[in-house]
């Protein structure tokens, strides 16, 4: 498999985000970072470009300068992500996307629903992949719990609980803290705010590990800071299309919780847990049986989790390997295309598009729940009802 050429934009010095999806990118060596617009300063992003080897015409001082750059070259870039704040993911997606070009886009894709559809019909016209950074998805013992329920070892399902609550905005004193207090306010964030930020991802795992979509929901959301507008706290009931009952908390004002993403599925036949501060374990206890942890690393436990395990059983998978998952999931499906062959199918599960949208209406839902005391609303997009 050659290699592919990849680009980042945004993601500049000094960020996570960036950070991470370069380790992602690069793990397996099957792209080449070729090409980025990394800072909104047109030169601290062409220097830093260079100083991480870049050459000196594909480190672009703008995304705009960066996508007529590319488009005309013989070796153009295969996959661009698109790591900028969140109200300018739509521009840049459907710009690079109407070019020609793969994508991957961190969460959320949109700032609206409306923009959503739009963005999943130019995939859908233009043939190109969309993918949706839920990177938490990458996790080979998250993939190997969708697939044990794929397979019907937990038999029907019945119910999903899924979290995601830590307790670093819990202090009143960030009331005017600008790093915190733009989360918060609906012209810089939207319409919502914890949910918005970190009770997508619990959702969209609640659905990739299932298999089924949010159809109906009920929000309970409040603003514990009296300062904030939006809510720092929520509670989501919802309704499955495969039949399954679904709760949800998120929070960002749970003081001694740290990054507590966590999710537990109960079947017919029995029930799993798993939770990204201790990735390497999956625990799961069937009928009337003893409760066993499987390991990740293990041998025999399905295509999917061998595929995305890196290290042998015992060491810590952090989230950059999530991300190479993701990555590499990418290039499985852009190598199959230009090599005209069957992708493999253990590689299908970066999040698209339309998980992207899904999320999006599941969170203006929310809000609108949130505003009604909680009235169960349709959480599908219009365009899937």
């Amino acid at each position: 498999m050659r290699k592919l050429k990849w680009g980042l934009i945004g993601g500049g010095e000094g960020s996570q985000i960036g950070l991470a999806h370069r380790l992602g990118a690069g793990l397996d060596g099957y792209f080449e970072f070729s090409a980025g617009a990394l800072d909104h300063r047109p030169e601290a992003g062409r220097e830093y470009g260079q100083r991480l080897g870049l050459a000196a015409d594909r480190a672009y001082g703008s995304w705009q300068d960066m996508l007529a750059g590319e488009v005309s070259r013989e070796d153009r870039i295969d996959l661009v992500t698109v790591a900028t704040p969140n109200a300018t993911h739509f521009e840049i997606t459907k710009a690079f996307l109407e070019s020609g070009f793969h994508v991957l886009c961190e969460k959320p894709m949109t700032m609206t629903v409306e923009e959503g559809e739009a963005i999943v019909q130019i995939a859908e016209k233009t043939g190109q992949i969309c993918a949706v950074n839920y990177g938490y998805s990458g996790y080979s013992l998250v993939r190997h719990m969708r697939a044990m329920i794929a397979r019907g070892d937990l038999g029907e399902i019945r119910l999903v609980k899924a979290e995601f609550a830590h307790g670093h905005h819990a202090d009143a004193a960030d009331a005017d803290n600008p790093r915190v207090r733009w989360r918060y306010d609906p012209a810089q964030a939207g319409v919502s705010a914890q949910f918005a930020d970190c009770g997508i991802h619990a959702l969209h795992m609640a659905s990739f590990v299932t298999g089924q979509e949010v159809t109906t929901l009920s929000a309970d959301t409040v603003s514990c800071l009296e300062s904030r507008e939006l809510e720092d706290d929520a509670m989501v009931n919802f309704r499955m299309d495969g039949g399954a009952v679904g709760r949800l908390w998120t929070s960002s004002i749970a003081i001694g919780r740290q990054h507590g993403l966590g999710i537990q599925v109960f079947g017919e036949k029995g029930g799993l847990r798993w939770a990204q501060e201790q990735p390497n374990q999956l625990y799961w206890m069937p009928l009337n049986e003893r409760l066993q942890v499987i390991e990740r690393g293990a041998s025999g436990l399905s295509p999917e989790a061998d595929r995305s395990s890196r290290v042998t059983v015992g060491h810590a998978e952090g989230m950059p390997l999530a991300f190479a998952n993701i990555y590499s999931d990418l290039v499985e499906a852009i190598s199959a295309r230009k090599e005209n062959r069957p992708m493999d199918p253990a590689a299908g599960l970066y999040p698209n598009a339309e998980a992207g949208l899904r999320s999006m209406a599941a969170v203006f839902a929310v809000a609108a729940s949130g505003k009604e005391n909680g009235t169960w609303v349709d959480a599908r997009p219009p365009m899937f009802r």
